[in-house]
């Protein structure tokens, strides 16, 4: 009888196979991944600016704002996680607005 390895699970199940060399946080789709940098405040302001371009839905770019600003409060970059939650309240405050205007509208 041969044993036979069992297949991984369908993307966003987010269980691993049993014995399988996959890690908990498998980036299952990576060209989905967007890079965030904060290193510098001028890295978090490129960030930010390319979280505000990108085609994803609101709650992913709060999503990955919130991943910098955690990030940089802990290796202790105040300015660095300052300018990231600011960026939160602003798109927080356009989305909200706009959410306003099309319930105006209808």
């Amino acid at each position: 009888m041969v044993k036979r390895k069992r297949k991984d699970p369908r993307k966003g199940t987010g269980k691993k196979p049993k014995g399988s060399g996959r890690r908990l946080y498998t980036d299952e789709n990576p060209k989905d991944t967007v890079r965030i940098k904060f290193a510098t405040a001028k890295d978090a302001r490129a960030t930010v600016r390319k979280v505000k371009r990108i085609r994803k839905p609101y709650a992913r770019k709060i999503q990955i704002l919130t991943v910098g600003e955690q990030r940089a409060r802990v290796m202790g970059k105040k300015t660095v996680a300052s300018i990231f939650k600011s960026a939160k309240a602003g798109l927080r405050r356009a989305h909200v607005s706009k959410k306003k205007k099309k319930k105006k509208g209808r």
